[in-house]
């Protein structure tokens, strides 16, 4: 069928991206710098996305990638070989960014995270209004969550990873990850209430 072979080949070529990124991650383990800047340039961009949605502030999110790619290179050695890199990565970025949170009174801009627009058609002033005014609505509301909240809300909702991924990335369990989005959903939907 050609819709088992397309998945069988996607499979493979993550499988094979999936090596090409641990050979990198040895090399640079090894002290190779271009092995490690290849790595960077293929996680940077995801992981600024990651910090920018849980700070809600691109020049913090742009602080904290950057403080973690450093301090990944000074624990290159220590590296395990059976992980993946980029889920290590989001685990340092993560608790970089928690520990931000953790040092300041949670303040969200969300106006910085970029939004998907509208097709034109739908884009009328009055909606695009209503859609700021929901987005600065929601910022506020995430105020009253706690950063561990936060941080598994960002990571489910807005990153889309499984319970199983933000437990690891996080360094709990799955049903503390499972907990805590429900607590976060449960005060953002009567934070929100207005809005629906």
């Amino acid at each position: 069928m050609p819709g088992d072979r397309g998945r069988a080949q996607e499979e493979e070529a993550d499988e094979a991206s999936w090596r090409e990124e641990g050979l990198l991650a040895v090399r640079a383990a090894e002290g190779d710098e271009e092995a490690f800047e290849l790595l960077v340039r293929r996680h940077a961009p995801g992981l600024l996305r990651l910090a920018t949605r849980l700070l809600g502030s691109r020049t913090e999110a742009e602080d904290a990638v950057q403080d973690s790619f450093v301090s990944a290179w000074r624990k290159m050695p220590e590296f395990r070989r059976d992980a993946r890199f980029g889920t290590w990565m989001h685990r340092i970025v993560t608790n970089r960014c928690l520990n931000v949170l953790r040092g300041r009174r949670p303040a969200v801009d969300l106006g910085e995270v970029p939004e998907p627009q509208a097709p034109e058609h739908e884009a009328s002033p009055s909606r695009v209004a209503e859609g700021h005014a929901a987005v600065a609505e929601l910022g506020r509301a995430m105020e009253g969550l706690s950063p561990e909240q936060r941080v598994c809300w960002v990571l489910r909702e807005l990153n889309g990873l499984d319970y199983e991924a933000i437990a690891e990335t996080v360094g709990i369990s799955p049903e503390a990850v499972r907990g805590r989005v429900f607590r976060a959903r449960r005060y953002l939907t009567e934070a929100m209430a207005a809005w629906r």
